[in-house]
């Protein structure tokens, strides 16, 4: 039997376990391990130009050593074994399987744009909650997990690492910065091109083979961006995740006699009708030029909101 409509919706509007929607501590991230056991194990199939994502149950020449058999016909020559061909007497050729560990790179956004938010949470809580479960995933999947995590006053790099480990630094790393924005949102200059030295900086560090998630609200990424997101492009497999807001994207009803307190370019404003559509269609705007970014670069968006628990929105993550 489903409950009544009015119910379902205030279920659908309720905080996960432990969050209060502005702060975040460790058990609220940690419980983000069961939304990524509630995920399908969708196993991709890696490029055949990248290294492997999982064990390749077909052995052949990839990046780790299996063994050594008898050459046959149509075996590549430059892998026979010369020693225990010499050894034997006989043609040997070494086989090899794929590596079994994936980097997966997280470039989390916490700029203070994502510290927004009208309904349930702040864009940057739901964007925390959505790379800690990507994580949950990674590791789920037998990945290794890194990430690196900019905003406008500090870049934090992790390292890809195995197993909880790897958990353990992503949700300490997060609670970190994300406290620090909260406690020093105006005490400290900001770096306007913090996302395009991120982007220069996940270039330098990818390893080829990698899988990288952009998870952002798009405001802070530029034409700029657009290089060094194609570089990584070519040798790593990209996607990108854009949290929203029910107020910056206009699903949000609004009474007529509107007075709006917003925060914009570090300023506050009160906007009365007139002036909540124009402050949203400047975030119209910078939503449809993120969309741009990664339909030129050929990489696929999905759209997280902010306005609702991610339990209700796990069908966008399959």
């Amino acid at each position: 039997m489903r409950a009544p409509k009015s119910e379902r919706k205030a279920s659908a509007l309720s905080l996960p376990l432990f969050a209060d929607g502005v702060h975040l501590d460790t058990p609220e991230l940690l419980a983000c391990q069961e939304l990524a056991r509630a995920l399908p194990d969708v196993r991709s199939q890696a490029r055949a130009s990248m290294a492997g994502h999982r064990a390749s149950q077909i052995k052949g020449r990839g990046m780790e050593f299996a063994e050594v058999r008898q050459y046959q016909k149509g075996d590549d020559v430059r892998t026979i074994d010369w020693r225990v061909t010499a050894r034997t007497g006989k043609t040997h050729t070494k086989l090899f399987v794929e590596e079994r560990e994936r980097p997966v790179l997280l470039l989390v956004d916490l700029s203070h744009s994502l510290y927004f938010g009208s309904t349930l949470m702040l864009q940057a809580v739901q964007l925390c909650h959505l790379a800690t479960t990507l994580g949950w995933r990674a590791i789920g999947h037998g990945d290794r997990i890194g990430a690196l995590i900019a905003s406008e006053h500090e870049h934090l790099e992790l390292k890809p690492r195995s197993r909880k480990s790897g958990m353990l630094q992503l949700i300490s790393a997060l609670t970190e910065v994300h406290r620090h924005q909260l406690t020093a949102f105006d005490a400290m200059p900001r770096d306007p091109e913090h996302l395009l030295r991120a982007c220069q900086r996940l270039e330098r560090i990818a390893k080829p083979g990698s899988l990288i998630w952009l998870l952002s609200d798009g405001s802070g990424f530029s034409e700029s961006c657009v290089g060094p997101l194609m570089n990584l492009k070519r040798h790593c497999e990209l996607g990108a995740f854009l949290v929203t807001d029910p107020l910056r994207d206009g699903r949000l009803p609004l009474a007529d006699n509107l007075a709006l307190p917003v925060r914009e370019a570090g300023k506050e404003k009160l906007l009365d009708r007139r002036g909540y559509q124009a402050w949203l269609e400047r975030q119209k705007e910078q939503t449809r030029a993120f969309e741009h970014l990664t339909l030129r670069l050929g990489i696929p968006l999905k759209t997280i909101d902010s306005g609702q628990p991610l339990s209700a929105q796990l069908d966008i993550l399959r």
